[in-house]
């Protein structure tokens, strides 16, 4: 497995992989890797002949500098891990290398609509963030696939729509959420949870795996749907951040048309925001049939 911090060994490894006719497969992360990561590592290997996987705390996407510095950072676990899994190459530039001119100076990449509604809104910038170090790091392993998990659902969204509006020319593979036993969804943030609250955090998938029933059963008072799951949530222990009910296809509010829908929660748990989601197929309501009236 080679490793390099800098930009231009990547890209003329990437060049001599590209002249042996290579299929090249990318997954970007932020490090502090657990099984969830190494799922998008060995998805990214069924599609490609060679994977790349870049680390980096990337300082454009965080609205709070706590958050930042406080980001767990396992550099030597993580390359241990991906070396267990074949991976043929790791970026792990530092700030300086992807933002040389400074965060100020940098151009952006920004994706109207989806990177101000929902989390975006929440989070103001932060999927500029995303956008635009994806871009780069797009732009310097040039890759055929990238692998990105459903647990961050908007994300995943913004990053497709970004490929699609910018004519990269590359597949955005979306790989389902992997979990714990009793169902929470695995993110490095969970390391915040203290014995006790690592406990508690699971009622977050089971309140949304209620709503989703309560959605299947028929149930379309969605806004009250909401109220009532976060008032189970705080029953729990959890502060309830942001729950929504979404068409999956455009993130806009379920309409007639909408086929299937998602569910998007996240929730304060001690030091954790957890976040998740569950996608639910809706059932047309089949028309209500107008008695015949004798004449």
């Amino acid at each position: 497995m080679q490793t390099f911090d800098e930009i231009s060994p990547i890209r003329e490894q990437v060049r001599t992989w590209r002249r042996e006719g290579r299929r090249i497969a990318f997954v970007p992360t932020m490090g502090n890797l657990h099984e969830g990561h190494l799922t998008l590592v060995r998805k990214a290997r069924e599609h490609a002949d060679v994977v790349v996987v870049s680390i980096f705390v990337n300082p454009m996407q965080f609205d709070k500098a706590d958050d930042l510095n406080n980001y767990p950072r396992t550099l030597d676990e993580d390359l241990a891990k991906l070396n267990g899994e074949g991976v043929d190459l790791v970026f792990t530039p530092t700030p300086d290398v992807m933002y040389p001119q400074g965060l100020d100076r940098q151009t952006s990449v920004d994706v109207p609509g989806l990177s101000q509604m929902l989390e975006g809104a929440l989070r103001p910038g932060h999927f500029r963030g995303v956008s635009t170090v994806v871009t780069k790091l797009f732009n310097i392993v040039q890759p055929d696939v990238a692998c990105f998990g459903e647990k961050d659902y908007q994300q995943l969204a913004l990053i497709r729509q970004m490929a699609e509006d910018m004519a990269m020319d590359i597949e955005v593979i979306g790989v389902p959420t992997v979990r714990e036993m009793d169902g929470l969804a695995l993110s490095s943030r969970n390391g915040y949870l203290t014995v006790d609250e690592r406990q508690r955090a699971p009622v977050l998938a089971r309140t949304m795996r209620w709503i989703s029933s309560q959605m299947r059963g028929g149930r379309t008072d969605y806004s009250e749907l909401v109220v009532d799951a976060n008032d189970q949530l705080r029953a729990a222990g959890l502060q309830p951040d942001e729950s929504y009910i979404r068409d999956a296809a455009t993130l806009q509010p379920v309409g007639d048309e909408t086929k299937q829908a998602v569910i998007l929660m996240s929730a304060h748990l001690g030091k954790a925001r957890l976040i998740d989601n569950q996608v639910v197929e809706l059932t047309p309501v089949a028309p209500v049939a107008t008695p015949e009236v004798a004449e």
